[in-house]
């Protein structure tokens, strides 16, 4: 399927190409494929392309002086291509500990949905979130698949600071802090895993179009982890679907 793309001037040196606004599976694979493609062909052009929800940002290595000539060869691009994204899902199984003594913001939360800690964390570990895109932070994921029962609108006053491995809900979305960070999100547990780290050749191990569920821990399980981390002998591997 073809969408009706939009293309935008976006600085003297970037594009911006826009799906349609909603966050959906097949606009993701379209996106996606159009971003490989776009590396593929213009390597030698372009210093960066940044994917979003339903967007792709283009950095060109050089000023655009004809945008026009630019977006006209995107678009015979975007209509040239005829496979599909053959990539295999990569599931990551998070470990997530859903304590009162963890997360600041369960108790108000579950009094909000009118639920049960036991009836949050299925509702919220059943389902395999899709990676839409990183950002915001490095190493912050926004994800697709968040069960309606779990729909709260962001905080009205953020939190000056959220710490890092908070798992939080906000909106339609849920996600992890991987820094300590001011957040409007709505914390409901937190996660032992580094979700960036620098020293690493690479930083940040999940890339969009990957799969997340989140699995919870007993806080002994939780600490056992964060030990493991700190004398860096865990080791978090993704299953193949």
């Amino acid at each position: 399927m073809k969408y009706d793309l939009q293309y935008k001037r976006y600085s003297e040196s970037a594009i911006l190409i826009e799906w349609p606004s909603q966050i959906d599976e097949n606009i993701l694979q379209d996106l996606l494929l159009f971003k490989r493609n776009i590396e593929r062909v213009y390597v030698k052009e372009i210093v960066e392309v940044i994917s979003a929800y339903n967007s792709l940002l283009i950095y060109y290595n050089i000023t655009i002086e004809d945008v026009y000539s630019k977006v006209f060869d995107l678009k015979e691009l975007y209509l040239s291509i005829n496979d599909v994204l053959m990539q295999k899902n990569r599931l990551w199984k998070i470990p997530v500990c859903y304590s009162l003594k963890l997360a600041p913001d369960l108790g108000s939360f579950l009094k909000a949905k009118s639920l049960t800690i036991d009836e949050l964390i299925v509702l919220h570990t059943t389902p395999l979130y899709r990676v839409y895109f990183l950002g915001f932070l490095p190493g912050f994921f926004y994800l697709g698949g968040l069960n309606e029962k779990l729909n709260l609108p962001r905080k009205t006053t953020p939190a000056l600071k959220v710490t890092k491995g908070s798992v939080a809900i906000g909106g339609n979305q849920t996600g992890v802090y991987p820094s300590d960070s001011p957040g409007g999100w709505h914390v409901i547990g937190r996660s032992p895993i580094d979700f960036f780290n620098l020293k690493k050749g690479t930083p940040c191990f999940v890339e969009p179009n990957d799969l997340i569920q989140f699995m919870s821990v007993e806080e002994s399980e939780y600490n056992d982890i964060r030990t493991q981390i700190f004398n860096d002998m865990f080791s978090l591997n993704p299953i193949e679907l």
